[in-house]
């Protein structure tokens, strides 16, 4: 249930961050309402991943995936440009993401 509840938080926080503009510097009321909730749903189901995994992993997975993403729509959908050091950094982000999970656990076992 954990992984439904950091996906979850990922998706929200994506979407929220994804809208941040249309609130104009949160100056219109009902897009600012919905990036608020956005990130209010994306921390109640964070704090409900955390219950059950381990923080720096949910976090390292939750920024990661949420800046990946954010970097896409921004590319796909905002008329962003895809840049050389863009792409390096997203696979430097992957590349930390999967060092967390995968050797995280055996410096406390060896330790």
């Amino acid at each position: 249930m954990a992984w439904l509840y950091l996906s979850l938080a990922i998706a929200f926080e994506v979407a929220a961050t994804s809208f941040i503009g249309k609130t104009e510097g949160f100056t219109k009321l009902w897009w600012t309402v919905g990036v608020l909730a956005g990130y209010g749903v994306s921390f109640l189901t964070l704090a409900q991943a955390v219950r059950e995994l381990e923080i720096g992993i949910v976090y390292a997975i939750w920024s990661g995936v949420g800046t990946a993403a954010i970097v896409a729509i921004g590319v796909l959908f905002l008329g962003e440009s895809l840049t050389v050091p863009k792409l390096i950094g997203i696979a430097l982000i992957i590349a930390g993401v999967i060092v967390l999970n995968v050797f995280a656990g055996q410096s406390a076992a060896h330790g």
